[in-house]
């Protein structure tokens, strides 16, 4: 439990080591020792760019900002995910007692945060490679600092579900990802992964079938600058999800897929409350989305990512837009056997 101070921030000691010897099971420490100390430095470091700041990782670079405005546009979208979810947290079949569960990619943690509340008894333990999550949490909830995109340290087989929320275009092997997650399950666990096709949509006919809006030009931005460092925003097309599932060896694989209105423009009074949420998410975070893909990938300036992001919104804005986008769910059971 925090003391107040900050989150909890762990070093797995098998990845550590001793770091008072310069030789020991590995050999030579000193790159190891180096390595840790500049992690541990960086944890509350961070980057400005065009404004915004970016978490100072030594492992990863992740194109989100980590500023107060962006991280609060992830908790409204965790509200309206629920909504989506008739109230759950999840979809998959877990039981009533799950005694292990692992967060991948936390970001502020309301998700573990709000699983540990509904299980009490069960360990909840969130990831990231951003020290952004809440001091005051659950007795039985704790974050770690750690990359996924490295090998985990995790025991073998000893979680009952791990749950992965977008992270879109900031994972460079979504095989590995997955392989690691089952093998990280206990035999009966479930992996769940929640990702969104960045494709802007639209109920007008007239502007699906424009091919030169603004709404496709924004995700071939986003799949270009994705491209371009091998780290994809396409997860949740074509069925990639599922996919990787059955490639990782998950069973009874199942999909779920939300059309999320962006706006109130909807008839059905759920979708339309899910709708202003995720207006009020889209409207805080569309700058804090460009900034680095469009800005620092593809080479944009300033100048030119602001007429983008200005366009964006007014295209959004309009009541003849009826914009959405589709969230992709998928869950996987790892054989018992």
């Amino acid at each position: 439990m925090s003391n107040g101070e900050g989150p909890v921030i762990e070093f797995d000691p098998r990845v550590v080591g001793d770091l008072d010897d310069d030789e020991g099971p590995l050999g030579d420490t000193s790159s190891l020792r180096d390595s840790t100390a500049s992690i541990a430095s960086s944890i509350y470091e961070y980057r400005t760019i065009n404004g915004r700041s970016y978490q100072s990782s030594k492992t990863t670079e992740y194109w989100a900002p980590t500023d107060e405005r962006h991280i609060g546009g992830f908790d409204i979208a965790h509200e309206f995910v629920v909504l989506l979810m008739g109230g759950k947290l999840f979809a998959a079949p877990i039981g009533d007692s799950p005694k292990k569960i692992l967060d991948v990619g936390t970001g502020t943690g309301i998700w573990a945060i709000d699983m540990a509340d509904e299980f009490p008894a069960a360990t909840v333990i969130g990831t990231d490679i951003s020290a952004v999550q809440p001091s005051w949490v659950p007795p039985n909830c704790s974050f770690q600092i750690d990359d996924a995109q490295l090998d985990w340290t995790f025991e073998k087989a000893s979680f009952d579900l791990i749950h992965i929320r977008q992270l879109y275009g900031g994972i460079d092997n979504w095989q590995k990802l997955y392989q690691q997650a089952f093998d990280h399950l206990e035999p009966g666990g479930w992996l769940e992964a929640l990702e969104i096709d960045i494709e802007t949509r639209s109920e007008n006919p007239k502007i699906a079938s424009d091919r030169g809006h603004i709404f496709k030009k924004w995700c071939q931005l986003f799949w270009e600058a994705g491209d371009k460092i091998g780290k994809t925003f396409r997860i949740a097309r074509d069925g990639r999800m599922e996919k990787y599932f059955k490639e990782a060896g998950f069973v009874e694989v199942a999909h779920q897929q939300w059309k999320v209105p962006i706006g109130g423009w909807a008839q059905d009074p759920t979708l339309k409350r899910v709708g202003q949420y995720n207006g009020l998410f889209i409207n805080q975070s569309l700058d804090g989305f460009a900034v680095f893909p469009v800005g620092e990938i593809l080479g944009w300036s300033r100048e030119e990512v602001d007429v983008l992001v200005k366009n964006m919104r007014i295209a959004i804005a309009d009541p003849k837009s009826l914009p959405y986008y589709n969230i992709h769910l998928v869950y996987g059971r790892k054989p018992v056997a």
